[in-house]
């Protein structure tokens, strides 16, 4: 485990994974998430300042000859038993790849002492990420297109409150748990939805910087205020939810966020107006809070597309989105799944 001692090499250590060294053919060192470039840096997207770092969260280092060589950063969501890898970088040597799968080993080993249950993990396919991860016991379930809509774009439209509840479009609640839970097994696969798991206590948590659904970008969510909106169904189907919308608003030098997940034959355009205005009227509030703090100018929004939910890309590009590249999700899971004993009806020969 790090030491308070170890913090000021551990940011170098990161610094150095993450930079963009293109003379030198270098390996991936770190999750290779597709967000690098001047305005979205994974390392200001996942970064390690004290107030971000919480008390529930793990970092591993690896120390060689007296010097920090790899370290491993978890965020664990005690409520779910869940643990998310959120960097794993190594110095770019010859033994960067073992000395990642060394770190790996040992939080997994640690953590099942510690009772937990599931680890989520997002990479880039490059660098031997996925197989990496594949090695330790994870698995793939799912890709997603990470999509950016930058700054400098034209200023989306501005939505009423009025023009939005006659779209059916309002705050959701506790109270639309049931209904949120038809929404996300209407639009997600049932693999993915069995492994993801979601309960009905984790959509009653919606707002108040909770972070389900989860996605690849989730950890960023950490350092924004979370929202979440629902629009209502028009037509008399399955789930009387036709979409649903978490926005994130930045408090940090980060982008915001937004997430939508809908019926496969809803258009999401209207809830994505609404979405973005919200985003753009939360920041226009906060102005001059930012400005007291000195904090940078607007980075723009980001977004995470499964690809089974397409053409919901589709619909982001036309708000101004564009996309960045492809991001695989994997999981383990250490619980082991049990039926258990059920009534059925008898049968007459």
């Amino acid at each position: 485990m790090a030491r308070l001692t170890d913090l000021a090499a551990v940011g170098e250590l990161s610094r150095l994974s993450h930079a963009d060294d293109r003379t030198t053919d270098s390996r991936v060192r770190t999750l290779g998430l597709p967000v690098g470039g001047s305005h979205i840096g994974v390392f200001t997207l996942f970064r390690l300042p004290l107030g971000a770092f919480q008390p529930s969260d793990l970092l591993y280092v690896y120390e060689e000859r007296g010097h920090l060589a790899g370290l491993a950063r978890v965020e664990r969501d005690s409520l779910r038993d869940e643990w998310t890898i959120v960097e794993l970088d190594a110095v770019d040597s010859g033994e960067a790849g073992d000395i990642r799968f060394r770190l790996v080993q040992h939080l997994l080993r640690d953590a099942g002492k510690r009772g937990a249950l599931r680890f989520h993990v997002a990479c880039a396919d490059a660098g031997s990420n996925v197989e990496l991860f594949m090695q330790a016991g994870f698995a793939r379930y799912g890709e997603e297109r990470i999509l950016y809509r930058h700054s400098e774009a034209p200023p989306p439209s501005t939505v009423t409150p009025a023009t939005a509840a006659a779209q059916g479009i309002r705050p959701a609640e506790p109270l639309d748990a049931v209904d949120l839970d038809r929404l996300y097994r209407a639009a997600t696969p049932a693999p993915v939805a069995r492994l993801e798991d979601y309960r009905l206590q984790d959509w009653e948590r919606q707002g108040s910087h909770w972070r389900i659904p989860r996605s690849s970008l989730t950890p960023i969510l950490r350092f924004a205020d979370v929202e979440a909106f629902v629009q209502e169904s028009r037509t008399n189907g399955s789930s009387p939810l036709a979409g649903f919308c978490q926005v994130g608003v930045a408090k940090e030098e980060q982008p915001h966020y937004i997430r939508v997940i809908c019926l496969p034959d809803h258009d999401p355009a209207q809830l994505i107006d609404y979405g973005m205005a919200v985003i753009v009227e939360r920041t226009r509030v906060g102005w001059a809070d930012r400005a007291v703090r000195s904090q940078p100018a607007e980075r723009g929004v980001i977004s995470a597309v499964r690809t089974y939910e397409s053409p919901l890309d589709r619909r982001l590009e036309e708000h101004g989105f564009a996309a960045l590249s492809s991001v695989s999700l994997l999981m383990k899971e250490l619980a082991v799944r049990v039926f258990e004993p059920a009534l059925a009806t008898a049968a007459t020969q």
